[in-house]
């Protein structure tokens, strides 16, 4: 798992060969946040680039949810 670990959250680049699957991978980390009730930050930037940020705001940290969607976001 790659992500870089930041104070409070930890975070991962990806990059697609155009805008249209950078939108398509945003929707599928959307519906997975939705089935673990766990919203990243995602941001869609540079026209195929996506950028996600996770942590749990209710604690203020990384918890081992944000490792577990993140796993399930590194499979997609």
């Amino acid at each position: 798992m790659n992500w870089n670990k930041e104070t409070e959250k930890i975070t991962k680049e990806f990059t697609f060969k155009n805008f249209k699957e950078a939108l398509a991978f945003v929707n599928q980390v959307g519906d997975l946040a939705e089935n673990m009730d766990h919203h990243p930050d995602i941001l869609l930037h540079s026209y195929k680039k996506v950028t996600i940020s996770l942590t749990s705001h209710s604690d203020g940290k990384v918890t081992e949810k944000d490792h577990q969607l993140a796993s399930k976001i590194d499979e997609i």
